[in-house]
């Protein structure tokens, strides 16, 4: 078994094929991003033998073209994380930097981790990301938009006071614009009006973009939906980042992707365990507020809450715990839903194409 291990770049891939028995580095080749690099580097790996896969690192925005090219030619592609292949560079006997270094880190990387999940095309998952990304964006504008204005608006001493957080509320902006067309004209009075204006449109854009992300993704997984303490976004959130549960081996394996699995510090007789602070932090930013609204509100995250505080935890173990149970939850809703929307998908197929039934 041969092991490619690839570092992609927007220009180039750089490429080390390495024996999966002994680790010896076989070859390499480094190849441009364009469809002609991408035919040379799968001749080239193909010639080494019959079995291999490629292991990338996992930086999408410059390797979801190889990867696009590869899994439909029947090639098994596992997803390196950075982190993982800066660690294989640290502790390897070659010191410096350079695309073969890293190229052959990823590649030992891949055979240190055998259950790294492999990729797969491209689903509606990534339309749900881009959706979530892009409503992300204009949050942190209008963000950024609001502070300003305050500001400029206690620079003015407009006599209206302004509540936390209603600059996002029609209402609330209409009563600041009226109040500041009253002041007399000054070109600080004339930019907070265009602020105003500003936070009116971004959050009618917002509003827009909550409900596509709602309505793709009641579609999707509309199990998600009916999860105690997940709205549209969290759902959202969830379906983006996690880029489709069966790709992982178990819950487990997920439970370590999403930072909800506790890291054992046990040393002697001493046996416990620490808060796990890697994974995918915006995955666990959404469990964890998951976890927060089930506290406040579902009955059996109250209990399961109460059991743990009796039996000596704290209240952040308690709810560490909370949030594993929930990642093993989200999990199974998940990888059920999808195994589903694959069926329908079946069935749609074999009723569209007379062929695939007598095959």
């Amino acid at each position: 078994m041969i092991v490619v291990g690839i570092d992609p770049h927007m220009k180039t891939h750089t490429a080390v094929a390495l024996d999966a028995v002994t680790g010896r580095s076989i070859a390499s080749k480094t190849v441009a991003c364009d469809e002609r690099g991408h035919d040379a580097l799968l001749l080239w790996a193909r010639s080494l033998g019959t079995e291999h896969y490629f292991a990338i690192e996992d930086c999408r925005h410059v390797s979801g073209r190889l990867e696009r090219y590869l899994l439909p030619r029947s090639e098994r592609v596992v997803r390196v994380p950075p982190k993982m292949m800066a660690g294989a560079r640290s502790s390897a006997r070659t010191y410096g930097k350079s695309d073969p270094i890293d190229a052959a880190c990823v590649a030992r990387a891949a055979l240190r981790e055998p259950d790294l999940p492999e990729a797969h095309l491209v689903g509606p998952e990534l339309d749900v990301r881009l959706l979530t990304d892009h409503r992300a964006d204009l949050v942190q504008e209008r963000g950024r938009i609001q502070n300003r204005l305050r500001w400029n608006c206690h620079d003015l001493e407009v006599g209206l006071e302004l509540p936390p957080r209603v600059l996002d509320r029609y209402v609330w902006l209409d009563r600041l614009e009226e109040a500041l067309l009253a002041l007399p004209e000054s070109v600080r009075r004339r930019i907070a009006i265009e602020q105003v204006g500003c936070c009116r449109g971004l959050t009618r854009q917002i509003r827009v973009l909550e409900r596509a992300i709602e309505a793709l993704t009641r579609e999707l997984i509309p199990e998600l939906l009916a999860f105690p303490g997940c709205a549209a976004i969290s759902a959202a959130h969830l379906v983006g980042q996690t880029a489709g549960a069966s790709r992982f081996s178990s819950e487990a394996a997920f439970a370590m992707h999403d930072g909800t699995a506790p890291l054992p510090v046990s040393s002697g007789k001493s046996e416990r365990h620490r808060l796990n602070r890697t994974g995918n932090r915006q995955l666990n930013s959404t469990i964890h507020m998951i976890a927060v609204t089930q506290i406040r509100m579902h009955p059996p995250a109250i209990a399961f809450m109460e059991r743990k505080r009796s039996e000596g935890m704290s209240n952040r173990e308690a709810l560490r715990c909370l949030k594993r149970h929930i990642s093993r939850a989200v999990y199974k809703t998940m990888v059920r839903a999808e195994r589903a929307r694959a069926g329908r998908v079946l069935a749609v197929d074999f009723t569209a194409d007379p062929l695939a039934v007598a095959v």
